[in-house]
Parts: structure tokens; sequence; C-alpha cells
């Protein structure tokens, strides 16, 4: 079959693999109908998600159809339509239980304490191959695969499988409520999710900063007051929207790639740039520079920074981007200063899937809106290099397994 591999940083393609097989009594093998690119992706492909081995598969947001499942697979049979939950969880252990898929137990091989497991991701995640691929082992299938109804379409469903249900996260975890005032940093997928979760909350006015204009656009369009960070101060900025108080929520939607201001009365000065070089060399010591691809962010903390200077004294802080665990700057004094709440985690999707689908069928949201690019496989280089270069149009992509197959 055809999938997007690893090959190093700065290195993927794709190539032919052996499909894949029945591992464990609780596998499914499905067909993938339609997968995408995320920001994630990027991470392990910059190399600030370190150590990914090599031959990995890519990719960890699917639907598909089931083509196989193992003896203990009880809620699934071949020709179901389904969505694939980008964490892996069993389903079973107290934290399961607790819906707390993300911290499972028992799903990741390299114990209790390495994390959570994920498709697509390094060594500390499993590794699990990933599903940027014609055919993926969904381990755990009772758990990890959500029934996707006939009602919804597939680029509904698809970003089902992490972005929406990532986003909402952050917004529940962020305590927005009716009539708060919520600031999302970063208006990429996630960022949008975010946004349109915090409403769904009830939040009565959602800010949204970054730097790239269709990102802005988007964000506009949902409702949200824009702010361009090379234009403006955010931290400033925020508070002015606020009476001088600050939003009663922050959200972090670009973690560990954030870059700093290049103009604007926000650019740092030698001894913050000093600053960060020395973050970025902390967060990803092997990283290479690629020129103007592949390049990881040049300011690790900078989003970090801000939601701690911009939201109001005992505001809650939620952190949806990721960062790998060689990320070790955090303005703890100042949080504590501000007594604020900081809550960071990788998404339970089973917890939220089922809800969200909700969501779509009753017409409240669609998050196939910012879906902005549909391809085939065959051109999944150049979609990562424009999705990676923030290319304007490059918003979202989503990739047609299938079509690779017909056209070869």
């Amino acid at each position: 079959m055809k999938a997007v591999v690893f090959k190093g940083v700065g290195n993927i393609a794709l190539e032919d693999v052996p499909n894949p097989q029945i591992k464990d009594p609780e596998d499914a093998i499905i067909r993938i109908t339609a997968t995408s690119i995320c920001g994630t992706d990027l991470h392990m492909v910059r190399g600030t998600m370190p150590g990914m081995e090599k031959g990995t598969i890519l990719g960890h947001e699917a639907i598909g159809i089931v083509e196989e499942c193992g003896p203990e697979v009880k809620n699934f049979k071949p020709g179901d339509r389904v969505i694939v939950c980008s964490t892996i969880a069993c389903g079973q252990c107290v934290f399961c239980l607790a819906e707390e898929y993300s911290s499972c137990d028992r799903a990741n091989p390299n114990g209790p304490e390495a994390g959570t497991p994920f498709f697509g991701g390094p060594k500390l995640s499993g590794p699990f191959d990933g599903l940027q691929a014609e055919r993926a082992r969904i381990p755990f299938a009772d758990t990890v695969l959500v029934d996707l109804p006939e009602t919804i379409s597939d680029e509904d469903g698809l970003l089902c499988s992490d972005i929406f249900p990532t986003g909402f996260m952050a917004a529940e975890i962020c305590d927005v409520r009716k009539g708060d005032y919520v600031a999302v940093f970063g208006c990429g997928p996630v960022g949008q999710m975010a946004i349109a979760s915090a409403k769904l909350l009830g939040a009565k006015q959602v800010f949204a900063i970054d730097v790239i204009p269709d990102r802005l656009a988007r964000a506009a369009e949902q409702g949200a007051v824009i702010i361009n960070y090379d234009e403006e101060n955010p931290v400033k900025r925020l508070k002015e929207l606020t009476n001088g108080f600050g939003p009663d929520g922050v959200i972090d939607a670009v973690g560990v790639d954030a870059q700093q201001p290049h103009a604007g009365p926000a650019k740092g000065n030698a001894v913050k740039d000093a600053m960060n070089i020395v973050e970025q060399k902390t967060v990803a010591p092997w990283a290479v520079l690629f020129g103007g691809q592949w390049r990881q962010g040049d300011a690790p903390s900078q989003v970090l920074q801000w939601c701690v200077e911009s939201v109001r004294k005992s505001g809650v802080i939620a952190i949806a981007g990721v960062y790998p665990q060689t990320a070790k700057f955090f303005p703890i004094g100042m949080a504590m200063q501000k007594g604020l709440t900081t809550r960071a985690a990788n998404c339970s999707h089973r917890k939220y899937i089922p809800r969200l689908l909700q969501i779509i069928e009753e017409g409240r949201f669609r998050p196939s809106q910012v879906l902005s690019v549909s391809s085939d496989m065959g051109d999944v280089i150049t979609c990562y290099k424009n999705f990676d270069r923030r290319e304007l149009g490059w918003l979202k992509v989503e990739l047609l397994p299938g079509q690779s197959r017909q056209a070869a």
C-alpha cells in the first residue's frame, strides 16, 4: 500500500509499504477513505517532537471502512464506516473508565508513565504507525473507533478525528462559561476549532491572535476580534479590549513551534532573541535548519509568555498546542503571583467525539468549513511543504488515499 513515511528530520516520502496485519485480538484493520495533515505532523518533520523512528508512517487523523476485526472486537464488523480517535486507549483501565483516555495506563507499550500513545508519533508514544496511508491497524478498536453516522459527511467526520475534539477540549478545560471573554492564540485548524467551541460554550467575545492573513480572516468570519501580533502588541490590545483586566481565559493553540513578532510594537530585543535561541536548542537540539522549509519556531515559549501576561488575575490558561517533554520554559513566577489556573492535556478524543457528532447533526457547527485543500496522496509531499510554509489558502489539507491507487 501507499503511505507517508518518516525518513528523518526534514525528510518524508510516499512509499510502498506492507499492508497492516492483525497483531492482537483487539485489533481491527481499516481501509482509510480520508486522512489529513496536522500541525502536530509538522513537529515530527521539523524535529521539534524528538524521538521519531525512521520508517514510521505519519498521520493521526482519519475516517475509513472496517475491513477485518480481531476475535475480541465486539462493537464493529467489516463494512462499518468509522472515525479513528487520534489518541489510543484501552477502554478498560481506571483512567479510561473515568474518560481520561489520553492517560490510558495500558495502551502505551513503553509503560504507563511514558505519556499519551497516538498514531504516527515518536518512540515514546508507542510508536504506532500512522494514518496517512491506504490502510491502518487500529489497536483497541472497540475504544479507538467511533461509528460515523450516514447523516454526517466524510469531511465533517474527518475533522472529528482530532482537531474538533482538541479545540473543544481546549475550551472546556479553559472553563469557558456564558459571558466570558476568551483569547485564542493561534488561528490554525485547532485554533479555529477552539474559537468555535468557545462560542458554543457561551463566550461573549473571542479574540484571535495570529499573523497569517487568511487564518485571521477565517477567525473573523467566525465572529472573533482579530489581533495581528506583527501590528499590535497582543497583551496590550487584549487588556484594552477587556477594560484593563484581560480575558477570563486564554487558549494556547500553537505549541512549541511558536514564532515571535518580526515587526511592530511587540518585536523582541537582543536579550530576548538570545533567550529564544537557548530555548530552541533545548527543545530540539538535533533539529536542522532548512532555509524556508521545515524550520522550527523561533520562540518556543512565546505563546505561553503571552498567555500568562494577558489573562486576568485568577484566570485560566488552557494549553492544547503540542510541547515535547524537552520543553522546560514556563513563566511560573508570574503565573503564581496572578493566581492562575493552568491546564494542559492531550485530547481524550473518545470522550468528546460522540458529543461533537450530535452538535454537527443538530446543525450548530460544521468543522469542515476549515478544509481548504483536498488532494490525492500522489501530491502529499507538495501538500506537506505548502502547509509547513503556511502558504495562503493552506489552512487544512484533506488527503484521499484511495485515489492514489486509482491514479497509479
